[in-house]
C-alpha cells in the first residue's frame, strides 16, 4: 500500500491530482461539507394536522468544488493542469467497475486529513480566459456515503483458537493482577476503533483452512463463509457500502452463509471483540482486520 501524499492546510488531492493551498488550482468555495442529502418516508396523515416521521437515511453527499487553474501568462501550462484533472477523473478500472472508488482527501487548518470516497461526475471548465492562463473549473464529486475516513487503516492479525475472553499462565506469580480492560493488555480479538461513526471492516482469512465463521461479539453478527482454502490463499470479505464483496485470491468468489448479512457487519466506536472459528487441524491460518475509522463530520 503507497504512503499517502502529506497534504498542507488547505490543500486537498483529487484521486493523484492535488489542488488547493501550493498548487496552481485556488479553491474559491467548497460546497457539500455539512448534513448530506436524506431520503425520508415522511407520510402525511389524511384528514388531520402534522407530519408522521417515517425512517431517514443519509444518501451520499455531493461536494462541489468551485476553482479555477491559474497560471499567469502560461496558456499551456493551463490546459496541462486542466488536462491533468479531467484525466485523472477518466479511469477505466473506476467508472467502469461497479462499487469502485477514488479518494477525495481534504485537509482543513487544525485538522487531520480527511476521505471521501466516491468518484468524480463533473470538470466543466470554461476556456474563454484561458489565453492568459487563468481557466475557471467547477468539480462535483459523488461520494458513496456520507462518512469521512482517516487517511491510513487501521488493522490487527487474529491467529485461530485464540481465546479472546482471556486465561492464567502457569506458574502464577504472587501477586498479581487481573486487568479489566481488555485492551490495556492488548489480548488478540480485541479492536479499539477510533471515530465517532460505525466502519465496515475488511477481513481476509489465510489459510490453511474451510468454513470460517468471523463474529462480531458485541452485535452477536457473524459471517460464515462456505470455502476451503489451501496453505497460503485467502479470502476476503469486503463489507464496505458500495464493495460488499467475498473474493478468493485467485479472482473467484465465494459464497456466504443465508443468514450471513454482509452490510450489516459493522465495527462500533470504541472496544468491539471479533472471534472467528474454522476446521484447520494445524492451528496455522489466520485472519486479518483492517478498517478506517469513520467521524460524522470534519
Amino acid at each position: 500500500m503507497t504512503t499517502p501524499v502529506e497534504l498542507l492546510d488547505g490543500q486537498h488531492q483529487l484521486g493523484t491530482v492535488l489542488i488547493g493551498k501550493g498548487t496552481p488550482v485556488t479553491i474559491a468555495t467548497i460546497e457539500g461539507l455539512g448534513l448530506p442529502p436524506m431520503r425520508t418516508a415522511d407520510v402525511e396523515p389524511p384528514g388531520e394536522d402534522g407530519l408522521w416521521l417515517g425512517r431517514d437515511y443519509y444518501s451520499g453527499r455531493t461536494i462541489r468544488i468551485d476553482a479555477a487553474v491559474r497560471r499567469p501568462g502560461d496558456e499551456a501550462g493551463a490546459l496541462d493542469t486542466v488536462s491533468s484533472i479531467q484525466r485523472n477523473s477518466d479511469n477505466r478500472n473506476i467508472r467502469q467497475a461497479g462499487g469502485v472508488t477514488m479518494n477525495l482527501r481534504l485537509k482543513f487548518p487544525g485538522r487531520p486529513t480527511r476521505v471521501v470516497r466516491g468518484r468524480v461526475r463533473k470538470a466543466d471548465t470554461d476556456l474563454q480566459k484561458a489565453i492568459h492562463g487563468w481557466i475557471p473549473i467547477d468539480i462535483e464529486f459523488q461520494s458513496d456515503d456520507y462518512l469521512y475516513y482517516t487517511d491510513e487503516p487501521d488493522t490487527t492479525g487474529i491467529p485461530l483458537a485464540v481465546l479472546s475472553s482471556g486465561g492464567l499462565t502457569f506458574p502464577l506469580v504472587f501477586p498479581f493482577t487481573i486487568d479489566g480492560d481488555p485492551a490495556a493488555v492488548g489480548r488478540p480479538g480485541f479492536l479499539d476503533v477510533d471515530g465517532n461513526a460505525s466502519t465496515w471492516p475488511v477481513l481476509r482469512v489465510t489459510g490453511p483452512c474451510s468454513n470460517p465463521v468471523i463474529t462480531h461479539v458485541t452485535s452477536g453478527r457473524s459471517l460464515s463463509v462456505q470455502v476451503t482454502l489451501a496453505a497460503g490463499e485467502w479470502v476476503e470479505i469486503d463489507t464496505r457500502p458500495g464493495w460488499r464483496t467475498v473474493l478468493r485470491n485467485n479472482g473467484g468468489a465465494a459464497p456466504l452463509s443465508p443468514t450471513s448479512r454482509i452490510d450489516l457487519f459493522r465495527l462500533s466506536t470504541g472496544l468491539n471483540e471479533i472471534r472467528w472459528t474454522a476446521t484447520d487441524p494445524t492451528l496455522t491460518s489466520t485472519l486479518a482486520v483492517t478498517w478506517w475509522p469513520a467521524y460524522k463530520a470534519l
